[in-house]
């Protein structure tokens, strides 16, 4: 090799900060990830996102350190590892508080899945739990089934799910509540998990329901939407 190429060779290297070595996808992911985890602030349920980014971020980091002359950007990836974790736990700290707060004092959270009748006993209609809560204040989170008014809704069903209520399903029994708003309180629908507090009363006879076919055994009667 002539003097001439030798040069060349050695002052392009030197001018490029030498040998050349790509940036990590996978760091690059990292760091994407981590400015999404931001959207784990609006629901816990996001959360993935951030778990994710960490995972990717650690796979990036132990690549380049495998392969040291191939590749760089462990920086990057440190970065989004550092985002994804900030995020992580503010969502977390921030569900946690609003889990701790969202209960009225004096009012008691309940499920869904206590109102449903006990497993093997074909004749209940309603398990001993729902009765025992009858009169008591409660607070519940649920979906509004769609009726025909959609603006100023005083009475509504409070139903279990999205596949009861939105995709044309029709509720079981006891996964449909019927809410009557505290007076001045009014609903717009939306398709949004909705938190509402109450008085739990347990019809004596099943009674028809609003806006859906069939019964109601379950009521929450002076609701607060919170």
């Amino acid at each position: 090799m002539s003097a001439d190429v030798q040069f060349s060779e050695t002052l392009d290297r030197d001018l490029s900060g030498g040998d050349y070595r790509a940036v990590s996808g996978a760091a690059v992911t990292s760091v994407a990830l981590g400015f999404l985890s931001i959207c784990v602030l609006l629901t816990i349920y996001l959360a993935v996102i951030p778990l994710v980014g960490i995972l990717v971020g650690l796979y990036a980091i132990l690549q380049i350190k495998a392969r040291p002359k191939e590749l760089t950007g462990r920086s990057i990836a440190v970065v989004g590892i550092v985002l994804s974790l900030a995020f992580l736990i503010a969502g977390g700290s921030l569900a946690a508080y609003v889990y701790a707060t969202e209960v009225p004092p004096g009012y008691t959270r309940i499920f869904y899945s206590q109102l449903q009748p006990e497993e093997g006993k074909v004749d209940q209609k309603v398990p001993p739990l729902a009765e025992s809560l009858d009169g008591e204040k409660v607070f519940i989170k649920g979906y509004v089934f769609p009726g025909k008014q959609r603006q100023g809704i005083k009475t509504f069903l409070l139903v279990r799910d999205k596949g009861d209520c939105c995709f044309g399903g029709n509720p079981k029994l006891t996964d449909r509540i019927q809410v009557t708003l505290a007076d001045p309180g009014r609903l717009t629908f939306d398709p949004y998990l909705h938190k509402v507090a109450g008085t739990f009363r347990l019809g004596k006879g099943p009674g028809e329901a609003v806006d859906a076919s069939g019964d109601v055994y379950y009521y929450l009667d002076d609701g607060q939407l919170r």
